[in-house]
């Protein structure tokens, strides 16, 4: 604890102090974050649009430019973890509960509840549910993740500076971010970290709890999540005492592994030749209409632009809350990778397997719909083990589906506290298990009192509040990693 910088005693302050008013007044905390929630979709719903796209357009021109053969790293670094490890890492971290809780609940809700133009149930609301989902968990949000990661390596790795948010803004800022302003820039990502990583949390805690009371009939109550994310808090930190190499790396793997058996077993018990069908199909529609996704607010018509709020507004959200622990992890273990095989690992690779994924959950979701199974009646977190009901081996797939969230919960947590801790103590590769310890009970406590004040509904409240400040930190860091990019070019000519 002696290394830690005052980012952890103000960014611990500041979690503490919402811990405690969550708990004390939950209504005065849920409606305060429904406020700041409606005051920054309502009115900056069209920028999250706009930045996300740019950071799309920003990275794809890094790749096919001649910045692209620059290593994040010293010349003779190499990688340290092998390609199936690193995109098993990045993956897990990346996405982990979101695939699992939405696999099924996106599609179906865009084909029966909410689908954004069509008429519910119909064949075109059918083809714009997979479409969408794509779009959501698509090259937009490996973007945002792209971006923080590469600009971190590279200053980390290339310039020897501290793994630190506020270190890649010097270029732009010079010494005043060694100050007062580079604290601030730390505390927001600290911050933004902490919500963005409690929000999966308690999106893991109810889907589990969900799946539970789907299988077994238990309550789908708070505490039944509390003992819950008690349960895994445990776990998680058994894992984080292992470090880097041992725990995170063996989870990640051990993700994968389950991802796939469960993949491989609904793409065979379902409907494989729909399934292989609308992927193929979904690709074509979804690079046809990017460019017209990414910037479509609707104007002119107030309930698709709510829809685009209550959903694309609240992904890019969730994803730029998400980019301080995910960006800073993938730059943690990248080193050694060219700016050109970095960006196209980040962006492609991982992609491709969420497409693969809700093209299998969420075709069989809208067969077991189609089918007579009421998917679209259950609560979101119950949609997938919905769907499994009308597979062979339901039960199987189940406990299966158990056991991933369960592992995506304990890695997401794992590698958070890993992240916060580097965050927190000047940038350290190797933060100290007590800090790390800290961060995985506060980011705990956190989602405890975003379920207990507002549930589900209260999550995604708290991400697109702490996601807008961070997303112009994000503009700042491009800019700056542009500037030391072309100083460095220019040297490597000489």
């Amino acid at each position: 604890m002696k290394k830690v910088t005052s980012v952890f005693w103000i960014t611990l302050g500041i979690t503490l102090a919402l811990s405690i008013w969550g708990s004390i007044a939950p209504s005065q905390f849920e409606d305060s974050s429904v406020t700041v929630m409606d005051f920054i979709s309502g009115h900056f719903g069209w920028f999250y649009l706009i930045i996300v796209s740019f950071f799309v357009i920003f990275c794809l021109y890094l790749i096919f430019s001649p910045y692209g053969k620059i290593k994040l790293g010293k010349h003779d670094d190499k990688p340290e973890f092998s390609y199936p490890t690193w995109f098993a890492m990045l993956f897990s971290a990346g996405m982990g509960i979101g695939l699992v809780f939405y696999g099924v609940a996106s599609p179906v809700s865009h084909y029966i509840k909410t689908p954004p133009v069509a008429e519910p149930g119909t064949v075109k609301a059918l083809e714009d549910a997979l479409r969408l989902t794509f779009f959501h968990y698509g090259v937009h949000a490996w973007a945002i993740y792209a971006v923080i990661a590469l600009v971190l390596a590279y200053f980390t790795f290339r310039h020897d500076k501290p793994g630190l948010i506020s270190a890649a803004l010097e270029p732009l800022f010079g010494n005043a971010m060694e100050g007062v302003w580079g604290k601030t820039v730390d505390v927001i990502a600290v911050f933004a970290t902490i919500v963005g990583v409690a929000t999966t949390l308690g999106f893991g805690a109810a889907q589990i709890n969900g799946g539970l009371s789907y299988l077994l009939g238990i309550d789908n109550a708070f505490w039944i999540q509390l003992v819950i994310i008690l349960v895994v808090t445990v776990l998680f930190m058994l894992s984080t005492y292992t470090g880097l190499s041992k725990g995170i790396k063996y989870l990640s793997n051990t993700n994968l592994v389950l991802a796939a058996l469960l993949f491989l077993a609904v793409l065979i018990l379902g409907p494989t030749m729909y399934i292989v069908n609308s992927f193929t199909n979904t690709i074509g529609t979804y690079i046809q209409s990017l460019p017209i996704e990414s910037f479509r607010i609707a104007p002119n018509d107030s309930d698709e632009q709510q829809w685009i709020i209550d959903w694309t507004v609240f992904f890019w959200a969730w994803w730029i809350a998400w980019s301080p622990f995910v960006g800073i992890f993938i730059a943690r273990i990248s080193r050694g990778r060219t700016i050109r095989e970095f960006l196209s690992g980040v962006l492609i690779v991982p992609s491709v397997v969420g497409f693969l994924w809700f093209s299998a959950f969420g075709m069989a979701g809208i067969q077991a719909q189609n089918s007579g199974v009421d998917i679209a009646g259950l609560p979101d977190e119950q949609a997938l083990f919905g769907m499994f009901s009308n597979l062979p081996f339901s039960v199987v797939l189940s406990i299966l589906a158990l056991l991933l969230i369960s592992t995506f919960f304990i890695t997401s947590a794992d590698s958070a506290t890993f992240v916060l801790g580097m965050q927190t103590t000047n940038g350290s590769l190797s933060p100290s298990t007590p800090v790390k310890f800290v961060w995985g009970f506060a980011q705990s406590a956190i989602a405890a009192v975003l379920l207990y004040t507002g549930g589900l509904q209260a999550l995604q409240n708290a991400l697109i509040s702490a996601a807008f400040p961070f997303s112009i930190i994000m503009l700042l860091m491009i800019v700056s990693f542009y500037k030391a990019l072309k100083k460095d070019k220019k040297q490597l000519s000489k």
